[in-house]
């Protein structure tokens, strides 16, 4: 009796395993990262059910009563959250229509350059700025914009001003610029590394072809160089809109003060005063709602650009 003949192809799984034990070094160096997600991105969402709860370091996690949204509704009935959230979305919308594609201008600017020894020198002064910590990236901006000591009062005096001018950092409204432009200042250089990088695997041969029917050096940055690093740029973008809200807390608090406080209190200094400099019992459970909040918007920020960018490109590009 004949039972029937057996396919010689192996299943999905057989070939998986088959991939795995081919490759299983590379596997291994992909535990690292993947554990360290594990660890730091997934177990701490344990901690979520906190913004749900009033809770307390003696009650525990578990043994805190629940207490629904009623933080999230302290959160968005104080004038606090109107005031951080107009600031937090001023200072990213800023940031990202100004400091992100500065440093793609740079790289197709550097990419043009043809003296060697001039790049490396220029490079390596836009790179320095990436590595001066927060603390003395603020401080500098404090030394020379004061106005009796500092580059900015020295330049008033020069240019003939009688007394002393007023200081940008007591200047509510100056809060957004020296943010941003500091900010722009420290990070182009370093953030063009990726652009340049894609810019080398543009084939010779385009920019050769390009010549040879007369077009000038901008008309080949517009049609051949911008096209070819326009998923990287895309991908970028997608990232940076991702995270949005989640300005960093350390420079906004450095160069907050009571003269400006109206402007540049955001979520994350919001946050912070509520954790560690407030009395409540609840504010582990207020902070927790506040961060949630935060998150699930640039989640959702993140999805709906990155739905949009994978429709309208050409080549579907997208994140996942």
């Amino acid at each position: 009796m004949v039972k029937g003949v057996r396919s010689g192809r192996p299943s999905a799984l057989q070939r998986s395993l088959h991939i795995f034990r081919r490759r299983w070094q590379l596997h291994a160096f992909m535990l690292i990262p993947l554990i360290y997600i594990i660890i730091f991105a997934y177990v701490p969402m344990f901690g979520l059910q906190i913004a749900f709860k009033n809770y307390t370091i003696r009650a525990g996690v578990f043994g805190s009563p629940w207490a629904g949204f009623r933080h999230f509704e302290t959160f968005f009935n104080s004038f606090h959250f109107w005031r951080s959230l107009r600031n937090t979305i001023v200072i990213s919308l800023y940031s990202l229509c100004v400091g992100f594609p500065i440093p793609i201008i740079f790289a197709l600017l550097m990419n043009l350059v043809r003296n060697l020894r001039f790049r490396k020198v220029v490079q390596t002064v836009t790179y320095l700025p990436h590595f001066i910590s927060t603390v003395v990236l603020v401080g500098m901006i404090v030394q020379m914009l004061n106005p009796v000591t500092g580059l900015y009062g020295v330049l008033y005096k020069m240019l003939g001003g009688q007394g002393y001018p007023t200081a940008p950092t007591s200047i509510p409204r100056a809060f957004y610029h020296l943010y941003v432009w500091s900010g722009v200042w420290q990070g182009f250089g370093w953030s063009s590394i990726i652009y340049m990088a894609a810019l080398a695997g543009v084939p010779m041969e385009l920019h050769e072809a390009a010549m040879v029917d007369g077009a000038s050096r901008l008309r080949r940055v517009v049609v051949i160089d911008l096209p070819t690093i326009m998923p990287t740029i895309l991908i970028l973008f997608i990232m940076n809109v991702g995270s949005l809200l989640g300005i960093g807390f350390e420079k906004a608090y450095l160069m907050q003060n009571s003269l400006n406080l109206e402007y540049s209190e955001i979520i994350a200094t919001h946050v912070y005063k509520m954790t560690f400099q407030s009395t409540s019992s609840t504010k582990y459970s207020y902070s927790t709602a506040v961060g949630l909040f935060n998150s699930v918007v640039n989640c959702t920020l993140l999805l709906i650009v990155n739905f949009i960018t994978k429709r309208l490109s050409a080549d579907n590009t997208s994140l996942f």
